[in-house]
C-alpha cells in the first residue's frame, strides 16, 4: 500500500509498505481505509522535525513512520473486530498511531464515530477537531453571562469562539496576529482583535479582562502569561494545545495573588465527544464548509503542511483528500 513519511524534516516521501489485514486487529479495533485527512496544530512541530515522546518517532533526524504524523482520519471500515462498527461504515475520528497519510490504518473503535456516507469526507473533518475543544469546554465549566476571551483564532481558537459562544458566554474577544475579521461573525466573535496578545493585554482596563481566557495559540511558552495578566481576578484559564518548550515558567505569585484557575489536558471519552461533536455539526449545518478552506490530494501532502504551518488570513483548517 501507499504512505507518506518523513524521510527527512519537514521532508515527506511517498513509500510503499504492507498492509495492516484484519488479522493484524486487536479486540475493539477497526480496520479503515482512509478517505480523509487534517492538519492539526500538534502534528507541525513533528512535521518540522522536532522529536516526539512515543514509539512512532523513531528515526535519527526526523520520524520515518510511514503516514505520521497526523491523527485525524475519516476513512471506511474494512474489517472490524469492535462491536460498533460494521464493514462499509464510514467513520471519523483519530488514528491511534498518528499515522493517518496512509491508505490502509488500524484504530480502536473507541475513538471513531460513525457518520453518514453521504457526507462528503473532507466535511466530516471539523467532527474530530470539534470535539477536542467541546471536550475542554466541558472542563472549563459553565461560562454562560461570562465575557471569554480566545488567545489565537486559527483552526482551533475559532472553533473554541464558537463553543463559547454556543454555550452563552456573553462577549467573546478574540486575539490573533493574523487578521480573522473575515471568519469572526460566523463563529460568534464579538469582538476580533488583530495584533498581539502582549500589545492587548497592556491596554487592557480592569473593567474589561475576561473572566475566562483560552490560551489557543500553541506550541508557545510564553503566552501563558499573557494570560494569566489578560484574567480578571478569579478567572479561569484554559491551556490548549502542546508546548513545543518544556517545562514551561509562569509567574506563579501573580496567579497566585489573582486567585486564578488554571486547567488543561488532552481529550478522554473520545467516543462520547465525538458523539456530542457529531450532533452539534448536525445543529450548525454551516461550520463544516465554512471550517475546511483548503483541501489537497494527498500526492499534495507536502504542500498541505506547508500551507498548515504558516498562519495566514482567510485560512482555518487544511484538509487532505485520501480517496
Amino acid at each position: 500500500m501507499w504512505a507518506y513519511s518523513l524521510t527527512e524534516p519537514a521532508k515527506f516521501s511517498r513509500v510503499e509498505v504492507n498492509p495492516p489485514g484484519e488479522g493484524d486487529l486487536k479486540e475493539g479495533q477497526v480496520l479503515i481505509r482512509t478517505l480523509a485527512g487534517a492538519v492539526c496544530g500538534s502534528d507541525l512541530g513533528y512535521f518540522a522535525g522536532h522529536p516526539d515522546t512515543r514509539p512512532q518517532d523513531r528515526g535519527p533526524y526526523a520520524a520515518n513512520f510511514p503516514g505520521y504524523p497526523m491523527h485525524e482520519v475519516v476513512g471506511e471500515v474494512l474489517a472490524s473486530r469492535s462491536p460498533l462498527y460494521a464493514r462499509g461504515a464510514h467513520v471519523v475520528g483519530w488514528a491511534e498511531y498518528d499515522n493517518a497519510v496512509s491508505e490502509i490504518i488500524v484504530t480502536d473503535g473507541d475513538q471513531v464515530v460513525q457518520v453518514d456516507e453521504d457526507l462528503e469526507p473532507v466535511l466530516a473533518i471539523p467532527i474530530q477537531t470539534l470535539a477536542c475543544v467541546i471536550y475542554a469546554v466541558d472542563q472549563i465549566g459553565d461560562v454562560e453571562g461570562h465575557s471569554v476571551a480566545v488567545l489565537g483564532q486559527g483552526s482551533i481558537g475559532m472553533l473554541f469562539s464558537h463553543v463559547l459562544k454556543s454555550r452563552g458566554a456573553s462577549h467573546v474577544t478574540g486575539v490573533d496576529l493574523v487578521d480573522r475579521s473575515d471568519f469572526a461573525a460566523d463563529f460568534g466573535v464579538d469582538e476580533a482583535i488583530h495584533g498581539s496578545v502582549e500589545r492587548w493585554v497592556s491596554q487592557l482596563s480592569e473593567a474589561d479582562r475576561p473572566s475566562v481566557v483560552v490560551e489557543a495559540i500553541g506550541h508557545q511558552a510564553f503566552t501563558i502569561s499573557d494570560a494569566i495578566d489578560a484574567v480578571a481576578p478569579g478567572g479561569r484559564l484554559y491551556y490548549f494545545g502542546i508546548p513545543e518548550t518544556r517545562p514551561v515558567a509562569f509567574d506563579l505569585y501573580k496567579f497566585l495573588r489573582k486567585q486564578l484557575t488554571l486547567k488543561a489536558g488532552s481529550t478522554l471519552s473520545r467516543h462520547h465527544a465525538l458523539e456530542v461533536a457529531l450532533e452539534h455539526v448536525k445543529a450548525n449545518e454551516f461550520l463544516p464548509e465554512r471550517y475546511v478552506t483548503h483541501v489537497f490530494d494527498v500526492e499534495d501532502v507536502q504542500q498541505a503542511y506547508e500551507t498548515a504551518i504558516v498562519p495566514a488570513r482567510g485560512r482555518l483548517k487544511v484538509a487532505v483528500r485520501m480517496a
